[in-house]
């Protein structure tokens, strides 16, 4: 049977080691004092050796792999499925898919369309040449690009100002494809797409239920037969829709009431019954033919129509009138910001759920090329759909082969079809946008919210009022700058822990978390769980300084020293300290010295004792107080704590003598080091010391 004790109070490292020596049995093993690595020999002396960035590194690493292979399926992501493609496993998923997918596209196409105050004309436009690109530059083989609700509110409340009668309102909405085409694809090249994790998914729940109602009762003039006034605040609109109420008709209020019912039902029993899921896509397709079959019968007076829609396939053309381009960049970035939180996320999701990779910055590059090709056949900007993204995985997509399926059905439509489209009732595709609009209220995620963190239900319950009283610009500027407030708090004020240590281990964990943990009298160990910058070095010296004084007596061991002797600061999970922190330590140390205070860091990467040393902060403090572990750190500490039961206390401190002290114990540490580096060993329990304590749990041979 055998104890291991190490000591939590000894006069002198040397002494100590041959005393026990003397006294422990030949088969005492020793633990040693790890030696941390310096990258200098002194302070800033050095010469500049700053390694190349790692990340810079490994890009030209692999560019230098890269085959013409790679190339080819960086630059055509769909060469990457068109190579292995199994027509015997895949064309019959993929086609069922393209099938199913775009019949529910033409509908939705029109409907959105009407929802952004463009002709249905427009929206087969954007769901036809967008789709087909996409397919070739687009990185995701699930994902249905094309016109969205939430895309098509933001083109409709941006050009709010302009009759969507004339020409210029369909020309800005082009160009805007244009300018969000541009955006993403520059973000994508230049890999920016990271910028968008500043925005909380609490702000964009928020942001798009409370679009979900905004959409829905702009829909309501096709069912109540009356015009409402066009705007993105839900008071205007309401406030609308009660003036007119005495011009409310019947007709148009039923059918769509039923047309929405029918697609609800269906849309339900697709979702819950898998021998039904076909249902989930028929519900648009069965609105129109629905509706269009009851006028084509009855010929309801009352009832609006969708109208004329020209024949045939978009002409080229390219946006040349750039006079409103300042006005358009807002929504652009919004649009943008949208696209790569919910079509990139969309996108991801199925991949994983598909078993292959998924680059975050080439699938914006490929949504970037689909809309600026879009935009020269007439497209308005078209991102990724979550609904149709789950019809099309759901039917068993395999690959893009999909897309040009959409692709292929919408071109038929627009070839052949559209002198049917003439008698869809506007209503119709108003219950369209409002059935899609019902899964964006997202009141799962505000109950997750409350439940999780009150911190975020407070984002989506701002961004959500925001939105619906002041507008959409004002509900996202809200709530970004409460997203981006939150962040800089959090790095301003960082998570700073006093480390004790579990009991018959060598490991130290936060006390808030572990009260069975123990410190020691004289000593405070602290762990800043952040890299250390110009934001928050006053936040940590201010914590610091507190931990100096607020001395918890609980917990306590080793000499009973009524204050604090020694600091050590956990770096591990301190990425990176600049300059301004530097100059923090350097002054903290100075307050501490003058306090008869030592400073010692244990563990820090190599980046930021690289840094530290460069400054002179490392020889400032000494080489000897750098430390591998803590335990390290503490065990060394302890030894210079002075004891009151064998050493008369240290007097107070004053400048003349704190000086004279900190030399007194960095010339001794010096030579303990040159004497041994024994840290702790056994020895017998019946003559040790009353502050030895053990080490080790006791084991049984």
């Amino acid at each position: 049977m055998e104890i291991t004790y190490a000591s939590s109070s000894l006069p002198d490292l040397v002494t100590s080691a041959s005393a026990m020596s003397a006294r422990t049995p030949a088969t005492s093993r020793a633990v040693k004092v790890i030696p941390l690595q310096h990258p200098y020999g002194g302070g800033g002396g050095g010469p500049d050796t700053t390694p190349t960035p790692a990340s810079f590194s490994r890009w030209r690493a692999k560019v230098k792999r890269m085959k013409t292979v790679d190339w080819l399926d960086l630059f055509l992501p769909c060469s990457r499925w068109i190579r292995t493609y199994n027509w015997r496993d895949n064309l019959q998923p993929d086609l069922i898919a393209g099938i199913t997918v775009g019949i529910m596209l033409v509908p939705q196409s029109m409907s959105y369309a009407k929802l952004a105050g463009l002709q249905p004309i427009y929206g087969l436009y954007t769901g036809l040449v967008p789709v087909f690109v996409y397919s070739i530059f687009g990185s995701s083989r699930q994902l249905a690009v094309g016109p969205v609700a939430l895309v098509s509110l933001l083109v409709s409340n941006v050009l709010g100002g302009v009759d969507s009668s004339t020409e210029l309102y369909t020309e800005l909405a082009i160009m805007l494809s244009l300018m969000v085409g541009i955006l993403e694809c520059t973000m994508g090249l230049l890999r920016l797409g990271w910028l968008i994790r500043f925005i909380s998914h609490s702000v964009i729940s928020g942001f798009t239920t409370a679009s979900a109602f905004v959409i829905a009762l702009s829909q309501a003039k096709y069912f109540l037969g009356y015009d409402v006034d066009k705007s993105s605040k839900i008071i205007p609109l309401v406030k609308s829709i009660i003036s007119g109420a005495d011009q409310f008709s019947w007709p148009p209020f039923m059918m769509g009431s039923s047309i929405l019912a029918i697609i609800l039902i269906m849309k339900h029993l697709g979702k819950t019954r898998k021998n039904l899921r076909f249902l989930r896509a028929g519900g648009p397709l069965t609105a129109v033919v629905l509706g269009t079959a009851f006028v084509k019968i009855f010929h309801p007076s009352s009832i609006t129509l969708v109208g004329d829609i020209p024949q045939g396939l978009p002409p080229f053309s390219i946006p040349k009138d750039f006079s409103h381009v300042k006005s358009l960049i807002p929504t652009s970035f919004l649009i943008t910001g949208v696209a790569i939180l919910e079509s990139v996320g969309i996108a991801k999701a199925l991949a994983a759920k598909n078993g292959y990779e998924l680059d975050s910055s080439q699938e914006l590059f490929g949504l970037g090329v689909a809309n600026i090709c879009g935009s020269m056949f007439s497209a308005y900007p078209s991102t990724g759909s979550f609904s149709r993204s789950a019809v099309n995985h759901e039917s068993g997509a395999k690959t893009g082969l999909s897309g040009i399926i959409m692709g292929v059905i919408m071109a038929c439509a627009l070839l052949f079809m559209t002198p049917l489209f003439e008698y869809i009732p506007q209503c119709a595709l108003a219950a369209i946008v409002i059935s899609a609009v019902i899964g964006l209220v997202d009141y799962d995620e505000a109950i997750f919210l409350w439940r999780v963190d009150k911190k975020d239900f407070f984002l989506w319950g701002v961004t959500s009022v925001t939105t619906l009283f002041l507008g959409i610009e004002i509900g996202v500027l809200v709530g970004v700058g409460f997203s981006l407030a939150f962040v800089i708090h959090e790095s301003a004020n960082p998570h700073i822990a006093v480390l004790g240590r579990l009991p018959g281990t060598t490991v130290y964990r936060n006390v808030q978390q572990y009260p069975e943990a123990y410190t020691y009298n004289g000593i405070v160990i602290v762990r800043i769980d952040s890299p250390i910058y110009f934001a928050n070095t006053s936040y940590i010296k201010d914590r610091l300084r507190e931990y100096e004084l607020v001395v918890d007596q609980s917990c306590k061991r080793g000499p009973e020293v009524e204050r604090i002797y020694f600091v050590i600061l956990e770096m591990a999970p301190v990425t990176y300290v600049d300059s301004s922190a530097v100059q923090s330590l350097k002054e903290l140390y100075q307050e501490y010295n003058s306090r008869d205070i030592q400073i010692a860091i244990a563990n820090p990467n190599k980046e930021v004792l690289l840094t530290l040393a460069k400054s002179g902060f490392i020889e400032q403090i000494g080489k000897e107080w750098c430390f591998v572990r803590v335990h390290d750190a503490v065990q060394v500490c302890l030894q210079h704590v002075p004891n009151p039961n064998n050493a008369p206390r240290i007097p107070d401190s004053s400048p003349g003598k704190s000086s004279r002290f900190l030399e007194r114990l960095g010339t001794r540490r010096k030579e303990d080091l040159s004497a041994s580096e024994l840290e702790s060993g056994e020895s017998d329990p019946k003559d040790s010391d009353p502050h030895l304590e053990p080490l080790l749990s006791r084991t049984s041979h």
